[in-house]
């Protein structure tokens, strides 16, 4: 679910000086978890009060005030250059404004649950369109077998055998373009802004700020100002934006500097577990045999994809 503009190659260093004690990285991993698993239910009981592009617009004003309030105290400014800010308008909607949108409208009629599981399917997404749009990236075996096991594992939680009888098609087709929405802007800021010299705290805080504009343009000319405010759909919106949007990115960052992006992306793994328990326990959503198993099946699949060939080690000069 990493909804951010991150420049391949760069991890952000500790400023010099006195160290800074930090939360073992386990526990952050756990938190970020939680944050992300949760944030489907949170995005469900948004939208029994509000509007989906209200509690999208909602979500990142809360997200863009705590990035804010984080470079307010680390004294970054926001990026410079015409061009940065173009292609951080367009990251911005493909990464923020249009696939948290989409989520929220398919909450209406699917439960947080599916929706959660839906989300794991963009590593599948992305190692499909990295072989087209990514010469480097080469396929190998294990990581075909992974993408064809992945989709499997999504006809498996649809229940295809039984012609997705009892399933809302519009609903679960906006999570899965949602979850398609990711790797297509992380492929465009990998080919945009790759090498950037600003920091990543100061990139994303310009890329939320971007899709909040985004959204206040759109909002008002879909929906129109709700006559009442009911609290507790409010502070699940107030929730999603400050914990699953702003403080997850903070998370986030840290762990990419501490343990590297490959320990940190483990947690994408974590987030249908999370959000299936919670759904199930907390909005008495309703579980099939066949959506914890094709869960399982999309994890493993998606794990496959993300399987690196070693790299051959040319041997040294004899003597």
């Amino acid at each position: 679910m990493t909804t951010v503009t991150t420049t391949p190659g760069r991890l952000t260093k500790a400023s010099p000086g006195r160290p800074r004690r930090r939360l073992d990285w386990r526990l952050r991993f756990a938190a970020l978890s939680l944050i992300w698993g949760f944030s489907f239910l949170l995005i469900k009981v948004g939208t029994q009060g509000y509007a989906p592009f209200q509690v999208t617009l909602g979500r990142l004003v809360f997200g863009t005030a705590v990035l804010a309030a984080a470079m307010a105290v680390r004294r970054e400014r926001l990026p410079r250059g015409a061009r940065t800010w173009g292609h951080l308008t367009v990251a911005a909607f493909l990464l923020n404004a249009l696939p948290f949108s989409l989520f929220a409208y398919a909450e209406l009629t699917i439960p947080s649950t599916l929706a959660g599981i839906c989300n794991a399917t963009s590593p599948l997404w992305g190692m499909a369109l990295s072989l087209v749009a990514l010469s480097e990236d080469r396929p190998t075996r294990v990581r075909v077998a992974g993408l064809g096991l992945g989709f499997l594992g999504v006809l498996t939680v649809l229940g295809a055998w039984q012609g997705f009888h009892g399933l809302d098609t519009t609903g679960t087709a906006l999570a899965l373009l949602a979850s398609l929405s990711y790797p297509i802007g992380w492929i465009y800021v990998r080919r945009t802004l790759a090498g950037a010299s600003h920091s990543h705290l100061s990139m994303t805080g310009a890329q939320l700020l971007l899709a909040t504009v985004q959204l206040a343009v759109v909002t008002p000319l879909f929906t129109t100002l709700p006559s009442a405010l009911p609290i507790v759909p409010l502070l699940a919106i107030a929730a999603l934006g400050a914990l699953g949007t702003g403080l997850a990115v903070l998370l986030q960052y840290g762990l990419v500097a501490e343990v590297g992006p490959t320990t940190a992306q483990m947690v994408t793994y974590f987030i249908p577990v999370i959000a299936t328990a919670a759904g199930v326990a907390l909005l008495g959503e309703s579980l099939a045999w066949s959506t914890p198993v094709g869960a399982v099946i999309v994890l493993t699949g998606a794990a496959l994809t993300q399987v690196r060939p070693k790299p051959r080690t040319r041997p040294g000069p004899q003597t």
